[in-house]
């Protein structure tokens, strides 16, 4: 069995309308979709997780067409949002590739800036064929970045938390500046000026690598 950790991006710049309104927004933010599945031919549920003001995101959820039904919950700027929405292209596309090539995803999905536009990172599990296959049948508009390629091992791969190389360099430069000792020898402000970035941005990686670390820990415990 193999695995492919790939990023899809649009060329419009967008998953869906719902995407498209929060990607929007400068109060809120989806950093993840934690699962997604269709539950009949016209419509599918997700659980995407928040960041940011959640009363702005019952109000972009309440705007979107495609939301037929949604719950947020959380606190402090966090939150998960249950949304079940009607199954549109691309998501339409991306639905039928996964049946017909038979391919697992390993959940969460994550949301992260390419050079080109925003894109959803995640890793596909299945036989070197179907995710060949699965890659081929892509529709034009949706472009593959491949970051990561291999022979899925239990033993090795149980706790892979999925890194690419820019969080995984900017981890361990945390790591080695003390971020994560306690009590802390360092912030994101110091860490930005070390590596020129704004804080925001070093915030925000931090942020999605601790994500992904917590959501393989969780994978590899059940």
């Amino acid at each position: 069995m193999r695995y492919a950790t790939i990023v899809l991006s649009w060329s419009d710049g967008r998953i869906n309308s719902l995407d498209e309104r929060f990607a929007r927004s400068d109060a809120v933010s989806i950093a993840s979709i934690r699962y997604l599945n269709p539950i009949r031919e016209d419509r599918y549920v997700e659980l995407v997780e928040l960041r940011g003001d959640l009363d702005r995101a019952r109000e972009l959820l309440a705007d979107c067409v495609e939301a037929i039904e949604y719950d947020v919950a959380g606190e402090d700027g966090h939150g998960v949002a249950y949304v079940q929405c009607r199954i549109v292209d691309p998501i339409d596309d991306l639905l039928s590739i996964l049946r017909e090539h038979e391919i697992v995803l390993d959940w969460p999905m994550t949301y992260v800036d390419t050079e080109q536009a925003r894109g959803l990172e995640m890793t596909a599990f299945g036989t070197s064929r179907s995710i060949q296959r699965a890659a081929a049948a892509l529709p034009d508009g949706i472009d593959l970045e491949l970051r990561q390629l291999g022979e899925y091992e239990p033993g090795a791969e149980q706790f892979s938390p999925g890194l690419t190389d820019r969080q995984r360099d900017l981890f361990e430069f945390a790591l080695s500046e003390g971020y994560y000792e306690v009590p802390r020898e360092t912030t994101h402000r110091e860490l930005a000026a070390r590596l020129d970035l704004a804080t925001a941005t070093v915030s925000e990686h931090l942020q999605r690598i601790e994500s992904k670390l917590a959501a393989a820990y969780a994978s590899a415990t059940r």
